[in-house]
C-alpha cells in the first residue's frame, strides 16, 4: 500500500492523486479498477502561511507525527507532495522506518538536456533554502531570477488557496518569463499545479508530477506482478 502525506496545501491533494492515477496509466497501462494501487491518503493541516515566517520546529514536529501515523497504517513507503516539508527531509526520514521519497531528487532528475535558462517558482522558504538551486548549478543550467518575481508567485499562491481567479495573473507572468528567454520552469510548489497547465512558451517540470511518477515506479518495483495482471 502506498502512503501519501498530503494536505500541504489542501488544494494540492486531489491533483496529486490524479497524477498518481495518470502515472499508473502511462507506466503500466492500468485500465480496470483492480489495476490501480491501494493508497492510504492522510491530508495533514500544517502551520504554514505564505505571508509569515515558518515556525520550523512546530512544522517539523507536526509533519513527523503525520508520517508516523501514516506508517502505523501499514504502508510500504510514503510520498510527501510538499516541497517546503523537504527542508527537513533527512530528519523526517529518520523518524520513520520505511522509505520516504524525495521530491527534490526526482524533480532534478527530470530536467532534460539542452535547457539553459531556468526559473524556479516556489514559496519563499523553499527558494531561500536553495535546495533546487544547487542541483541547477551542478547541471550547468543558468538560474534566471528577477527581484519582483517572488512577489508574483506569493500572490499566485495566495489567490489559489482560497479558490480565487489565478489564471489571468499566471498568463501575464508567463509572458514575462518568456520575454526573459526562460526555456525551463521548475514548479516547486504543489499549489501551482492547479493553474499552470496546458501549452506554455517554455518547458515546465512539475515537481508534483515527478513525485507521482516516482511513487508509481516504487510501487512497481515492489510488485512486479502488477504488469502481468489480466486486463
Amino acid at each position: 500500500m502506498i502512503g501519501i502525506l498530503a494536505g500541504m496545501g489542501p488544494r494540492s491533494t486531489a491533483p496529486f492523486i490524479d497524477e498518481v492515477v495518470s502515472a499508473c496509466q502511462r507506466l503500466y497501462e492500468a485500465k480496470n479498477d483492480i489495476d490501480f494501487p491501494p493508497m492510504m491518503i492522510y491530508s495533514l493541516p500544517t502551520p504554514f502561511y505564505v505571508d509569515r515566517p515558518i515556525d520550523h520546529p512546530a512544522m517539523e514536529k507536526i509533519i513527523c507525527e503525520g508520517l508516523k501515523k501514516l506508517e502505523s497504517t501499514g504502508v510500504e513507503f510514503i510520498a510527501m507532495p510538499c516541497n517546503v516539508a523537504h527542508l527537513y527531509f533527512d530528519r523526517l526520514q529518520g523518524c520513520i522506518r520505511i522509505p520516504l521519497l524525495n521530491i527534490v531528487t526526482v524533480t532534478l532528475a527530470a530536467i532534460p538536456s539542452g535547457k539553459h535558462r531556468c526559473a524556479i517558482l516556489g514559496t519563499r522558504p523553499t527558494m531561500e533554502a536553495g535546495i533546487y538551486q544547487k542541483g541547477l548549478k551542478a547541471a550547468g543550467i543558468e538560474l534566471v531570477q528577477q527581484p519582483h518575481w517572488q512577489g508574483i508567485v506569493d500572490e499566485l499562491i495566495l489567490t489559489i488557496k482560497p479558490g480565487g481567479n489565478a489564471p489571468p495573473l499566471w498568463e501575464r507572468f508567463a509572458k514575462e518569463l518568456a520575454m526573459e528567454k526562460v526555456d525551463l520552469v521548475l514548479l516547486v510548489d504543489t499549489d501551482l499545479t492547479v493553474v499552470v497547465h496546458g501549452q506554455q512558451p517554455f518547458h515546465v517540470i512539475d515537481s508534483s508530477r515527478c513525485l507521482a511518477e516516482a511513487t508509481v515506479a516504487s510501487y512497481l518495483s515492489a510488485h512486479r506482478d502488477v504488469r502481468h495482471r489480466p486486463r
